[in-house]
């Protein structure tokens, strides 16, 4: 299964293509990872466009069977994050069912704990057991292409049969 992964923002969206090659957790690849960078200048409307754009042509390029996509969070302090964060993900559900995909939405706590066994792992732990989980020489960076891949890694062990992924 080819699975595309979605750390969603509007100044910097992570993404991760990975291909399981079955239902052992050794067997997962990287097609492709990166992110895409909006300008801050821009207006909120033309780093959409930009999104959907980029998420296009990555969707055309990759072909994934399957997506996950992070759901929506929000910290007390912080409301406009989601606020902004929200709208990036409606382009980016919307583009994915476009493209005949029904993506999971995994909840960060939830992405965490498959990680690394804690819902409050911080961004270094994530790179790690990212790291580890893949086989990398490095922790992957920046952080939003990592925060991608253990979404995608995620959405795999969730969508391997007899999961427990919450």
């Amino acid at each position: 299964m080819r699975l595309l992964a979605i750390d969603p923002g509007l100044k910097v969206t992570g993404y991760a293509c990975l291909e399981a090659a079955g239902s052992a957790r050794d067997a997962v690849s990287i097609v492709e990872a990166g992110c895409f960078r909006f300008k801050a200048g821009a207006s909120i409307a033309d780093r959409l466009l930009e999104l959907d754009r980029d998420l296009a042509e990555l969707l055309e390029r990759t072909r994934p069977d399957a997506a996950s996509v992070e759901a929506l969070f929000s910290h007390t302090a912080h409301p406009r994050a989601a606020i902004v964060m929200a709208h990036a993900r409606g382009v980016i559900l919307l583009r994915l069912r476009e493209a005949g995909l029904t993506p999971i939405e995994l909840p960060p706590k939830t992405v965490k704990k498959a990680l690394t066994g804690s819902g409050s792992a911080g961004k270094a732990q994530i790179q790690r057991a990212v790291q580890a989980e893949l086989k990398l020489a490095e922790p992957p960076e920046p952080h939003d292409i990592a925060d991608a891949m253990a979404i995608g890694l995620a959405g795999l062990w969730r969508s391997a049969p007899g999961a427990t992924v919450g």
